[in-house]
């Protein structure tokens, strides 16, 4: 069975249109977070393309100590609520700690499971009980088969909203893979299905004190996502990623968003019609 996930006036899922989920990785001020949102809305809007804005309060699993996480739970939900109540938005972050979910729950439509706590069961447990919708990262180390671990957590405590993320798998040192079998696998689960494609193209820790990235692969991995049949995109998006306080090696440059998802809906609406 498929589950159709609503959130607000969206509906994701089997047989519904592509939509995207699109941030910064990090939330850096919030005047740079409103304008992100500010110039995301306005292009998803005028593409007609069903829209999350995401961005993280604090980033825990950063390669270096001296790292940028973030402004930190308190803050930066307030710059989150802001977005929502500003822009119409359902807004996603994700929570490392139990202690964190609640308070992220009451401000966004969407909580997100890290790539790396994919497995914790009292934190998708807890998320779960939230009663918002989930997503759920798979793990660089898992495989798709194993994601039917984390789906039965959640789905435990009664909560079937969740969605599925891969973001690529280890292959070999400082580096990942996207193994397009593995999206058919996670759609027999029956949840939509999610490409994060920008994550899926860093070089984990590449750089020594950080991680490297290949931005050039950001649209044909995107493009052969959608051919593949997900039903969403999560793209981390900056207006200089040479910039960005985190991942920006991989960040797409907000200059080439509105092209790109442009391309993606009517491939997206074409696959559909298939």
């Amino acid at each position: 069975m498929s589950h159709a996930i609503h959130i607000g006036k969206l509906t994701l899922g089997e047989g519904h249109p592509l939509f995207l989920i699109a941030g910064p990785c990090v939330i850096e001020s919030e005047r740079h977070t409103l304008r992100m949102a500010e110039r995301l809305t306005a292009a998803s809007r005028t593409l007609k393309i069903p829209f999350i804005f995401k961005a993280s309060y604090d980033k825990a699993n950063r390669t270096s100590l001296g790292s940028y996480r973030g402004p930190g739970l308190q803050r930066g939900l307030q710059i989150l609520a802001r977005v929502r109540r500003e822009f119409g938005l359902p807004v996603l972050t994700d929570v490392h700690e139990v202690s964190q979910v609640r308070p992220a729950a009451e401000v966004c439509e969407v909580i997100q499971i890290p790539a790396f706590l994919s497995r914790q069961t009292d934190l998708l447990l807890e998320a779960g009980r939230a009663g918002v919708v989930v997503n759920i990262k798979k793990g660089q180390f898992l495989s798709p088969h194993d994601v039917r671990n984390a789906v039965e957590k959640v789905a435990s405590t009664g909560n079937q909203r969740i969605l599925l993320t891969e973001r690529g798998a280890s292959f070999g040192y400082n580096n990942l893979v996207v193994d397009f079998r593995g999206l058919a696998i996670m759609k027999e689960l029956g949840y939509p299905v999610i490409l994060d494609v920008t994550h899926s193209l860093q070089l984990p820790g590449g750089e020594g004190t950080h991680s490297g990235g290949e931005p050039r692969f950001i649209e044909p991995l995107a493009r052969a996502g959608v051919a593949a049949g997900v039903d969403g995109l999560f793209l981390e998006v900056h207006d200089n990623p040479a910039r960005a306080s985190s991942d920006g090696a991989t960040a797409l440059d907000l200059r080439r968003f509105k092209r790109l998802a442009s391309k993606l809906r009517n491939l997206g609406a074409f696959v559909r019609r298939l």
